[in-house]
């Protein structure tokens, strides 16, 4: 079959995707140290709270329902809730306040010191998702955050304790790697919870 002008052929557009997933395996310890932070928080009473904006705002509350109901049978639910959930705080903040507090008030009044807060971004370059990790830090939460691209200005001013980069400047990319990137913190967060042995800061040194 022919295709269009200027259109990619099937491989090229596979390829495309390889290349930020095999990045992201090669810093496997990075993802390792950030599970292993998540669970000692969980391991402590403490609850998963994410946001995200657009298409992020959707995968903040598919992060939330997978902890905390989980799809596979015998794991268990762990507390977590998306900022992007309830419209009417996230309109009446931003009509309040603005659209860049819509996040950092709402960790200001709901979160814990020992809660985690997962901000999702395509770009690392939001100024609501900057002041959400700001706030989360203030309150002495654990802070990590899944970006695209270079990582933007949640790379270069280190905004958050963790940060996973899908290296690709196209955001489709980006928020199918972030997909798997969460899923694959779901799965080791669980892994460590599972073992609170394994929780002692000095297992991943």
């Amino acid at each position: 079959m022919a295709r269009a002008p200027g259109s990619a052929s099937p491989r090229a557009l596979f390829e495309r995707r390889t290349a930020p997933v095999d990045d992201l395996a090669g810093h496997a310890e990075d993802v390792a140290r950030a599970c292993h932070a998540m669970a000692v928080r969980f391991h402590a009473g403490g609850k998963l709270v994410v946001f995200g904006n657009g298409g992020s705002c959707t995968d903040a509350q598919h992060v939330a329902v997978e902890f905390v109901h989980p799809v596979i049978v015998g794991k268990r639910a762990l507390p977590a809730v998306s900022l992007t959930s309830d419209v009417a705080t996230l309109t009446g903040v931003a009509t309040g306040a603005g659209i860049d507090e819509v996040f950092a008030h709402q960790i200001r009044f709901l979160a814990e010191p020992a809660d985690i807060a997962l901000a999702l971004s395509v770009d690392g370059d939001c100024p609501n998702i900057l002041r959400g990790l700001e706030q989360a830090r203030a309150v002495g939460m654990l802070t990590v955050a899944l970006v695209g691209g270079d990582g933007g200005r949640v790379v270069a001013e280190r905004a958050a304790d963790h940060v996973l980069v899908a290296r690709s400047g196209d955001p489709r990319v980006v928020k199918e790697v972030h997909v798997t990137t969460y899923h694959v913190l779901w799965e080791l967060v669980h892994v460590f919870f599972e073992q609170p042995g394994v929780l002692e800061p000095a297992m991943l040194r």
